[in-house]
């Protein structure tokens, strides 16, 4: 089998190369760039791949994503027709989303970027907040790692709730599911999480009129996909004070560009894409995983659906 692999920087790729082929001897595997027949080519393991890098491949039997997310996938306006996509999602990345969730659900909990801005003006302030079952606080997606999320702010104490495009039902977490429920799921919530999978229908989701939806003064925190915040109706709110504080660690343009409003904001918590970041170590041991399975079975159970878009 040969798998072709690209990440949008070099180094990467390449150690991605060696980790795959130490986890699949006897499988050719090749940074995408070094091919040299395109028709060898059964599996490719991507992450951003550039516009017709994956068309090339006339005999792709999967694309595999270097995350959990396909949206970076299927982008590709030349993404060859019923290839199947495979997530990559494990006990790790889940882990490493609830410890990001639960650290900036507390930080916007007990004021944190307040009590940091005493301590440099030598003032000894003391944040009285309430107690986390009278906080509500709100999870947007319940998949592997929503769900999960929401079961560990749930752990903590905080009335949870989450909102799900169809029902789901997870202990200690108020659900609610589809449209008609959507405005009942965000009406005084106090700070809400955003795990939505990117599609046409969530694109842009956190806007003025979700913020305007939320308890006065809540906070956002936003770990899905840049693409569903729009950018200016963030800073208006944070400047009329709809909205009090926000987390952000995915972006429209990554690395967030130098000259960006979010960078000096005060009210804006910055983070380089980390929240669920995959090292190839685990990931490489995923993949491998996956590719045995769907080479041996023709599936795989982190099939993704094209349709969908997750």
């Amino acid at each position: 089998m040969t798998v072709a692999v690209y990440l949008p920087v070099q180094d990467k790729t390449q150690f991605w190369v060696d980790m795959l082929q130490s986890h699949l001897p006897g499988w050719t595997i090749a940074a995408m760039d070094d091919v040299t027949d395109p028709e060898a080519v059964t599996y490719a393991v991507v992450w951003r791949p550039r516009t017709g890098d994956l068309a090339k491949f006339a005999n792709l039997k999967a694309i595999v994503s270097i995350g959990a997310g396909i949206d970076h996938v299927l982008v590709d306006e030349k993404l060859p027709a019923g290839v199947p996509i495979i997530r990559t999602v494990g006990d790790d990345l889940t882990q490493r989303m609830r410890e990001y969730v639960a650290l900036h659900v507390l930080r916007h909990h007990r004021d944190m970027p307040r009590q940091l801005r005493a301590q440099a003006e030598r003032d000894w302030h003391a944040i009285v907040v309430p107690v986390a079952p009278k906080r509500a606080v709100g999870v947007m997606g319940l998949g592997n790692l929503g769900a999960a999320a929401a079961r560990s702010l749930a752990d903590l104490g905080f009335a949870t709730r989450g909102w799900s495009k169809s029902a789901k039902s997870i202990d200690g977490v108020e659900t609610f599911a589809g449209p008609e429920q959507f405005d009942g799921f965000l009406s005084g919530c106090e700070i809400l999480v955003n795990l939505l999978p990117m599609t046409d229908q969530t694109s842009g989701i956190l806007n003025a009129d979700l913020f305007g939806k939320l308890a006065p003064g809540a906070c956002i925190i936003n770990c899905a996909r840049g693409g569903h915040l729009v950018d200016d109706d963030l800073i208006a709110a944070l400047e009329n004070g709809t909205i009090k504080q926000a987390t952000l660690d995915v972006f429209h343009v990554e690395p967030l560009p130098a000259d960006h409003a979010f960078w000096g904001h005060p009210a804006i918590t910055v983070t380089p894409h980390v929240a669920s970041q995959i090292d190839a170590g685990t990931g490489g041991r995923i993949i491998a995983g996956n590719l045995k399975t769907f080479e041996g079975t023709g599936s795989c159970a982190d099939l993704a659906d094209a349709v969908r878009g997750y």
